[in-house]
């Protein structure tokens, strides 16, 4: 049995994996609209990312004999006023869900929680290569994002993006 407060935290987390799981759909459909289908397709990636992180929670969970609470996901609030400011607000973004997981991992190491502890190991390193690759979108569209044959170039880059299942052993 997990520590009250762990569990919470935990179930907390499910519900701000699938809001960012929808916030990187509105990012997606964003590019799209805008005609950057390969940045409509990485952010549509990052959504299955996101909703995949959010079952590794819930399995978690119940792996422990938890509860599972789902609460209400909140729409995207972030306003989207052009496709470097999309890429700013996805580094924010994960920069948050970092500091959600090292807020998931004090809680479990305050309480000796060394399974969640480990479980949580995998979170920590990917959001680790979440920030680097958001913080390369943010660059590569300063250097590139005004010249449109380069902007054409990086829109095939990141259209060539696969689904890629995590694969954390629980």
């Amino acid at each position: 049995m997990l520590d009250t407060k762990v569990t919470e935290l935990l179930n907390q987390q499910i519900n701000k994996e699938l809001y960012s799981a929808y916030l990187y759909l509105d990012f997606s459909n964003y590019y799209y609209d805008l005609g950057l289908e390969g940045f409509g397709n990485w952010y549509k990636v990052q959504a299955q990312e996101e909703r995949d992180h959010a079952m590794l929670f819930v399995q978690y969970l119940q792996n422990n004999g938890e509860k599972i609470v789902l609460e209400a996901i909140d729409k995207p609030a972030v306003e989207l006023t052009s496709a470097k400011a999309v890429l700013e607000e996805g580094l924010k973004h994960e920069q948050y869900v970092t500091s959600l997981i090292h807020g998931i991992y004090d809680a479990a190491y305050s309480v000796k929680d060394f399974r969640t502890m480990q479980f949580l190991d995998w979170f920590v390193k990917e959001q680790g290569e979440e920030e680097t690759n958001a913080d390369g979108l943010v660059k590569k569209f300063e250097l590139f994002g005004d010249d449109p044959k380069s902007l054409y170039m990086l829109d095939s880059e990141l259209g060539g993006r696969v689904y890629a299942a995590p694969s954390l052993v629980l």
